[in-house]
Protein backbone atom coordinates (compact mmCIF):
# COMPACT_ATOMS: atom_id res chain seq x y z
CA UNK A 1 0.00 0.00 0.00
CA UNK A 2 1.21 3.48 -0.90
CA UNK A 3 0.90 6.36 1.55
CA UNK A 4 1.62 9.93 0.55
CA UNK A 5 2.46 12.55 3.20
CA UNK A 6 2.22 16.23 2.33
CA UNK A 7 -0.06 19.25 2.24
CA UNK A 8 -2.85 19.98 -0.24
CA UNK A 9 -1.55 23.48 -1.03
CA UNK A 10 1.81 22.14 -2.23
CA UNK A 11 2.09 22.07 -6.04
CA UNK A 12 4.45 19.10 -5.94
CA UNK A 13 2.01 17.15 -3.76
CA UNK A 14 -0.83 17.94 -6.15
CA UNK A 15 1.24 16.73 -9.10
CA UNK A 16 2.12 13.53 -7.26
CA UNK A 17 -1.50 12.88 -6.31
CA UNK A 18 -2.63 13.51 -9.87
CA UNK A 19 0.03 11.13 -11.20
CA UNK A 20 -0.91 8.37 -8.73
CA UNK A 21 -4.56 8.70 -9.70
CA UNK A 22 -3.87 8.80 -13.45
CA UNK A 23 -1.69 5.69 -13.17
CA UNK A 24 -4.37 3.89 -11.15
CA UNK A 25 -2.24 3.41 -8.02
CA UNK A 26 -4.27 3.01 -4.84
CA UNK A 27 -2.94 5.22 -2.10
CA UNK A 28 -3.70 6.88 1.18
CA UNK A 29 -3.23 10.62 1.61
CA UNK A 30 -2.03 12.11 4.92
CA UNK A 31 -2.05 15.88 5.37
CA UNK A 32 0.89 16.56 7.69
CA UNK A 33 -0.68 19.79 8.92
CA UNK A 34 -3.78 17.97 10.15
CA UNK A 35 -2.07 14.72 11.13
CA UNK A 36 1.63 15.29 11.76
CA UNK A 37 3.75 12.15 11.48
CA UNK A 38 4.89 10.67 14.78
CA UNK A 39 8.46 11.08 15.95
CA UNK A 40 8.88 7.33 15.48
CA UNK A 41 7.73 7.50 11.83
CA UNK A 42 9.93 10.52 11.12
CA UNK A 43 12.84 8.64 12.69
CA UNK A 44 12.26 5.72 10.32
CA UNK A 45 12.19 8.14 7.36
CA UNK A 46 15.53 9.65 8.38
CA UNK A 47 16.99 6.17 8.93
CA UNK A 48 15.83 5.09 5.45
CA UNK A 49 16.59 8.23 3.43
CA UNK A 50 18.91 10.37 5.55
CA UNK A 51 18.03 13.83 6.80
CA UNK A 52 19.39 15.79 3.83
CA UNK A 53 16.84 14.56 1.23
CA UNK A 54 14.04 15.22 3.72
CA UNK A 55 14.91 18.90 4.25
CA UNK A 56 12.52 21.42 2.72
CA UNK A 57 15.23 24.02 2.19
CA UNK A 58 12.93 26.37 0.29
CA UNK A 59 10.40 26.71 3.10
CA UNK A 60 10.07 29.44 5.68
CA UNK A 61 10.42 26.98 8.56
CA UNK A 62 13.83 25.92 7.28
CA UNK A 63 15.01 29.49 6.76
CA UNK A 64 13.92 30.33 10.32
CA UNK A 65 16.21 27.67 11.82
CA UNK A 66 19.43 28.80 13.50
CA UNK A 67 22.61 29.00 11.42
CA UNK A 68 24.12 26.00 13.20
CA UNK A 69 21.59 23.70 11.48
CA UNK A 70 24.30 22.72 8.99
CA UNK A 71 26.09 20.91 11.80
CA UNK A 72 23.05 19.13 13.21
CA UNK A 73 23.18 15.39 13.75
CA UNK A 74 20.65 12.98 12.30
CA UNK A 75 19.10 12.73 15.77
CA UNK A 76 18.67 16.51 15.92
CA UNK A 77 17.04 16.53 12.47
CA UNK A 78 14.68 13.73 13.53
CA UNK A 79 13.52 15.89 16.43
CA UNK A 80 13.21 19.01 14.27
CA UNK A 81 11.12 17.20 11.63
CA UNK A 82 8.90 15.71 14.34
CA UNK A 83 8.44 19.13 15.97
CA UNK A 84 7.67 20.93 12.69
CA UNK A 85 6.49 18.80 9.74
CA UNK A 86 6.75 21.86 7.48
CA UNK A 87 10.52 21.24 7.54
CA UNK A 88 9.92 18.06 5.51
CA UNK A 89 10.37 18.08 1.77
CA UNK A 90 7.06 17.06 0.27
CA UNK A 91 5.64 14.70 -0.54
CA UNK A 92 7.08 11.73 1.31
CA UNK A 93 6.13 8.43 -0.32
CA UNK A 94 5.85 5.30 1.79
CA UNK A 95 5.31 1.83 0.41
CA UNK A 96 4.11 -0.73 2.93
CA UNK A 97 5.25 1.52 5.78
CA UNK A 98 8.77 2.13 4.43
CA UNK A 99 9.88 5.55 3.16
CA UNK A 100 10.84 5.21 -0.50
CA UNK A 101 11.50 8.78 -1.61
CA UNK A 102 10.64 12.42 -1.09
CA UNK A 103 9.71 15.03 -3.65
CA UNK A 104 8.22 14.00 -6.98
CA UNK A 105 10.36 13.19 -9.99
CA UNK A 106 8.79 10.07 -11.40
CA UNK A 107 8.02 7.21 -9.11
CA UNK A 108 7.97 4.24 -11.45
CA UNK A 109 10.75 2.43 -9.53
CA UNK A 110 8.88 2.68 -6.23
CA UNK A 111 5.22 2.03 -7.01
Amino acid sequence: MLTLYGIKTCDTCRKALKWLESEGHEHTWVDVRKTPPSAERVGRWVDALGSKPLRNTSGGSYRALPADKKGWTEARWKQAFADDPMLLKRPVLEKDGVAMTTGFKGWEPWV
